[in-house]
């Protein structure tokens, strides 16, 4: 999956709190990353330049990082474990389309850790080359999860046809490139002015309320970043499975409800080589370390098949 914002979603999450910054705001803490002489870049990210992905580098970071775009969220991550970007950064929820399950998956499969999360306002535009109006436009190309949440201008407009690419930037790019005289693009204002396009319509998506989770992610025996001192609130991200058993999710979820740990989302994803049985994602609040949740995962553990702390890190602060 390419600059993915998800598929619907299979899990319960809160929405963002009110109040959160404008386009192009950081939403997260403002986290001091650390540069690695071993490492090439700073920071790989899914897309090309322009994309929601590279901002949200930015905000993690800082505009001086040394960013390294990718094709797929596969590359990323592979990216992040060879030592060519000492972190990654990855949407892993949107707010209209839900989880990226493959996200979910590739931090399964490799041994990263989070160390960080930011949300971004994300607001679609339909971008043009420089005369082209858009009475001409007969297709509009972007990912198809940018499209899916646009459903109600494509009702609007029966006339233009969405087409599915493996980028929204990437989209931009290339009906530039390409001087297409029928054809648009859905991505960001930025994306428009990195590329040269002409804004033809603006916030074509189906709802303003519109923002994407990101995760900053590291290998698992590194340093993360240095959260400020004023950052009190974290948020640990755990994976566990349990047999296939009447109750067993909710035994598994008792300690934490015991100790009045808020859980932030939990997610399931299917368990590969094990038919009908199930890892579970959960987003809890407060720091792996702190006595109440080290207590709950150590319950957690004698009850479940298997437990893995993905993270704890800064949560985002609206």
């Amino acid at each position: 999956m390419r600059d993915a914002w998800g598929d619907r979603p299979n899990a319960r999450s809160k929405r963002p709190r009110s109040g959160v910054p404008t386009v192009g705001r950081p939403v997260g803490p403002t986290l001091k990353y650390m540069s690695s002489p071993g490492s090439p870049y700073d920071a790989a990210y899914q897309g090309t330049r322009g994309a929601n992905s590279e901002d949200a580098c930015i905000d993690l970071l800082s505009k001086e990082a040394k960013l390294f775009p990718r094709d797929t969220l596969e590359d990323v991550f592979s990216a992040v474990s060879r030592g060519e970007a000492q972190y990654g950064v990855v949407p892993i929820e949107n707010t209209l389309a839900g989880s990226i399950h493959r996200c979910y998956d590739l931090l399964f499969e490799n041994d990263l850790k989070i160390v960080g999360e930011t949300v971004r306002h994300i607001l679609f535009a339909l971008i043009a080359p420089p005369g082209v109006a858009l009475s001409q436009v007969r297709q509009a190309l972007s990912h198809p999860v940018a499209l899916a949440q646009c459903e109600q201008f494509f009702r609007k407009h029966p006339q233009i046809q969405p087409v599915s690419v493996y980028d929204t930037a990437g989209a931009v790019e290339r009906i530039m490139r390409e001087r297409l005289g029928d054809a648009a693009a859905v991505a960001t204002r930025r994306a428009a002015e990195v590329y040269g396009g002409v804004v033809l319509e603006e916030s074509i998506q189906d709802h303003s309320e519109n923002y994407t989770r990101f995760l900053l992610i590291t290998p698992s025996k590194s340093t993360g970043p240095v959260a400020p001192s004023s950052a009190s609130d974290y948020k640990t991200t755990i994976v566990f499975s349990v047999g296939n058993a009447p109750g067993a999710l909710y035994h598994s979820l008792r300690p934490f409800a015991e100790r009045r740990i808020d859980l932030a989302k939990i997610e399931s994803r299917p368990l590969r080589g094990s038919p009908f049985e199930y890892l579970f994602y959960l987003d809890l609040i407060g720091r792996a370390d702190s006595t109440p949740v080290s207590d709950a995962l150590k319950e957690l553990e004698a009850l479940a098949k298997s437990v893995r702390v993905l993270g704890t890190y800064p949560r985002y602060r609206g």
